[in-house]
């Protein structure tokens, strides 16, 4: 975890405003890769400064602030955390405080903790007091300083711009003491809730503690899928997911009262939450008897999901279908339809194997939008990889519009995967051309390791002596063989001595090997190299890729080798022209190259990627 370590009374000593958030800025563009917002520094320059004058009335200026703490494995800072001492019990004490310069707020009739912030475009946002509790239960699910000791953390709002008329209706959705919400109005108050729970003495030890604790380990997505499902809420959403969620819900109660259809579409990118928010929905709605059903178009995803809810759970298996599963349903039928990883969908759900008299000429958008009054729509849009993949959110928004569905877009800003590396990911899309500016070096990240391996075998022992679950993916640029009569797999993936086989292909098990389906999750998966097809939409802690031939450079930068690529896909250049092959090559290693939690280690075949990569990056053996 990463944050700017301030002490209140060298703030009060140094009351320059402008150079304090120029320091800010420094410590967030070295942790994060990216540049600040005109609105962050002048929240910085306002917020803060009227903060630790409150601290120093409050006769707390021995307390740690911790500036633009970021949360483990994500990308989302939190204003401010206050590290010292409880006042009663002498244990370790810490105030989450999220700092709003909001001067006019109402709650939103769309979603029970969403607000409308006056002068704010872009939307709703989550209320303050939900925000910062959801920070606080994040913390206390992650870090391993809170474990037995769940009660010292608290959270607290502070609007301290506004009067409590300014926003009216926002303190009524205070839960409990990690939820407060104060205003200017309420200074004296804020003053006595934060006396109540910091003493006046040293901070720096409780912040040690915090900024070196141990990190649990993320929470399996399959793993909890069932539980989502049939019990409680499994995952602590923050910010924009909560943000969806909640539009979701309140879609459902409006459009069986209205009568009418309307759509969700959520953007994000690797692990930023997309199927957390799912399966959030579907748990809530599962257990409220609404009609919801979760929808694919990958197989290896959709298997998964089937396989954890256990025995005697076939109710919970068939609320996972795949997109082509729509092709008669009855208009409006369900109250809610989550089409997850919606990249995925296809132009139609028929193909030249389907029998003459089955084919519609219906589009799967069409099937998918008519099933439900509230269709929901997850998607990467720089994880579409294959020929006649069509979900964009412009071609969803332009036929619901043109159907005169209303539309309801939230972004995903943050991400979880990659340790919750913006940088990383920021990496990624410039090495492969996704995003301007071309390859840059990785100068690293505390949160994510990313390394070069001189060989394969090299990337492969490196795998093994981690601990945690590790794989390793390529491009598609070996052929795929059958399995052998006697139960075994073809070492198909070659390179130099190492030969490797690719995971099964089938949904059944060959000898020791999972099938497809579970390579990703079962421990007997590592040792075969995964493709694109079994890779997405998993996550693991360790990432091993290896960057096939397809892959070369010319004059600094990437380029790709259509000979080299073995993908039955892409093989007619008619059906899939070349420059639509490049791009969705990209897209391909885009994908594999975001799938690790806490580190990747990358292994490239063409020489000429080696030496480019080499120039950038550390070696695996370091």
């Amino acid at each position: 975890m990463t944050a700017l370590r301030l002490s209140v009374e060298s703030l009060l000593a140094s009351p320059n405003e402008i150079a304090l958030a120029e320091v800010i800025a420094e410590h967030v563009r070295d942790t994060s890769g990216h540049r600040p917002s005109p609105s962050e520094m002048k929240s910085w320059q306002r917020s803060l400064p009227a903060l630790v004058r409150d601290l120093a009335d409050a006769g707390l200026r021995r307390v740690e602030m911790l500036v633009e703490y970021k949360l483990p494995l994500t990308s989302k800072r939190v204003d401010v955390v206050l590290a010292g001492v409880h006042p009663r019990t002498g244990e370790d004490s810490y105030v989450v405080v999220e700092l709003k310069q909001w001067s006019r707020a109402e709650p939103s009739e769309r979603g029970e903790h969403l607000v409308i912030v006056d002068g704010m475009p872009g939307g709703e946002r989550l209320n303050p007091a939900e925000q910062v509790r959801r920070y606080c239960e994040y913390m206390r699910d992650f870090l391993g300083v809170f474990n037995g000791k769940p009660d010292a953390v608290y959270g607290a709002a502070y609007l301290h711009n506004a009067m409590d008329l300014d926003v009216d209706g926002l303190s009524e959705q205070v839960r409990d003491e990690r939820s407060r919400l104060f205003t200017k109005q309420r200074r004296g108050a804020f003053l006595r809730y934060l006396s109540e729970r910091l003493a006046d003495k040293p901070g720096a030890e409780a912040a040690d503690r915090l900024l070196n604790s141990a990190v649990a380990p993320s929470k399996q997505l399959m793993t909890y899928a069932s539980k989502e499902i049939r019990e409680r809420e499994q995952f602590t959403l923050l910010d924009e997911q909560q943000v969806a969620y909640e539009l979701v819900m309140r879609a459902v109660d409006r459009a069986r009262r209205a009568d009418s259809k309307q759509v969700v579409i959520v953007t994000g990118g690797p692990g930023s939450g997309k199927s957390v928010i799912a399966l959030s929905l579907l748990g809530e709605l599962f257990r409220q008897g609404r009609s919801a059903l979760h929808a694919t178009g990958s197989q290896s995803f959709t298997q998964t999901m089937r396989r954890y809810p256990g025995r005697g759970s076939t109710r919970i298996k068939n609320l996972f279908r795949y997109f082509n599963s729509f092709t008669d349903a009855e208009p409006n039928a369900l109250d809610v339809l989550i089409c997850d990883e919606a990249h995925r969908i296809r132009e139609t759900s028929t193909n030249r194997f389907t029998p003459a008299g089955k084919r519609t000429g219906r589009s799967q958008l069409d099937e998918l939008m008519s099933a439900a009054r509230v269709p929901v729509f997850l998607l990467d849009e720089h994880q579409v990889v294959r020929p006649g993949e069509l979900g964009t959110v412009e071609s969803i928004e332009r036929y619901a519009r043109h159907k005169g569905y209303d539309v309801r877009r939230v972004s995903l800003d943050e991400q979880f995967r990659c340790g919750g590396s913006r940088k990383y990911e920021h990496w990624v899309l410039r090495l492969l051309g996704l995003a301007d500016g071309g390859p840059m070096a990785w100068d690293g990240d505390e949160d994510f390791d990313v390394r070069l391996a001189d060989s394969p075998h090299e990337l492969e022992a490196f795998l093994r002596a981690q601990t945690g679950t590790a794989r390793i993916t390529a491009g598609f640029c070996w052929p795929w063989s059958d399995p052998r009569p006697d139960h075994t797999l073809v070492n198909d993936v070659v390179i130099g001595d190492w030969t490797r086989p690719w995971n099964v292909k089938s949904d059944r098990a060959v000898g020791d090997y999972p099938p497809s389906m579970l390579w990703a999750s079962d421990p007997n998966g590592f040792g075969q190299v995964g493709c694109i097809y079994t890779a997405q939409g998993f996550e693991y802690d360790w990432n091993g890729v290896i960057l096939g031939p397809d892959l070369t450079v010319q004059n600094g930068r990437l380029v790709t080798v259509r000979e080299a690529n073995k993908d039955p896909a892409f093989k007619s250049r008619k059906a899939v022209p070349d420059t639509e092959f490049d791009l969705l090559v990209r897209h391909v290693y885009k994908v594999l190259l975001t799938r690790g939690m806490r580190g990747t280690v990358i292994y490239a075949v063409n020489p000429e990627l080696r030496s480019l990569l080499a120039g950038l990056m550390p070696r695996a053996r370091a």
